[in-house]
């Protein structure tokens, strides 16, 4: 992807080990989140059923318990990102590579860069309930706006103002963005179409 391509680019103005240690967290990143996929897997029908069904406590409760059940998934992420990092890292080393760089570089990058799935939880969630409703477009519109409006930019600037280190903090704080998008656009969602199903019920 786009993002994929600009972060390596932003990160080999470095070293090669920073774009191998960026591999390695999108790896990682997808075991975490394969459980959040499945669970919005299971929660779209549910939503859309009901929304067509004009039952809207039934589509709340059910985008409040995927929710909860997401960021606990993420939770969990999160505590092994922060606990056991450089595990992780020794997965995907080579036989007999020195691990020096690898982890030196790799430890604090998956532990800054997991900070941001206690906010990825939600806003996975929220991106399924606009597909559910039949809004796709403010899914796309906020994978858009944290890809490449906010995660590129500032990556690219942390990178010129502080150096590597600095690069990793770009995905907190576009997961942050993303998060406030979404509740934006699930607020505006609730009171166009949610609320009115409970007022004329």
């Amino acid at each position: 992807s786009i993002m994929v391509f600009g972060m390596n680019q932003i990160l080999l103005a470095f070293t090669a080990t920073a774009t191998a240690v960026f591999g390695v967290y999108f790896k990682l990143q997808s075991f975490i989140f394969m459980p959040v996929f499945g669970l919005n897997n299971g929660m779209v029908p549910i939503v859309a059923y009901n929304y067509g069904a004009r039952k809207p406590d039934r589509i709340i409760k059910t985008i409040k318990l995927s929710v909860i059940y997401a960021v606990g998934i993420m939770l969990v992420g999160l505590i092994l990102f922060q606990v056991i990092p450089h595990l992780f890292l020794g997965l995907f080393m080579a036989e007999g590579e020195t691990s020096g760089d690898m982890l030196t570089i790799g430890v604090p990058a998956l532990r800054i860069i997991s900070l941001s799935f206690l906010f990825a939880g939600f806003a996975i969630v929220c991106s399924s309930v606009f597909q559910a409703l039949g809004h796709g477009v403010l899914s796309l519109t906020v994978s858009v706006v944290r890809q490449l409006l906010v995660l590129l930019p500032v990556a690219f600037v942390l990178s010129r103002l502080n150096g590597l280190q600095a690069v990793w903090w770009a995905f907190p704080i576009a997961e942050l963005f993303s998060l406030t998008l979404s509740a934006l656009f699930l607020k505006r969602v609730y009171h166009k179409e949610i609320l009115p199903m409970r007022e004329h019920a």
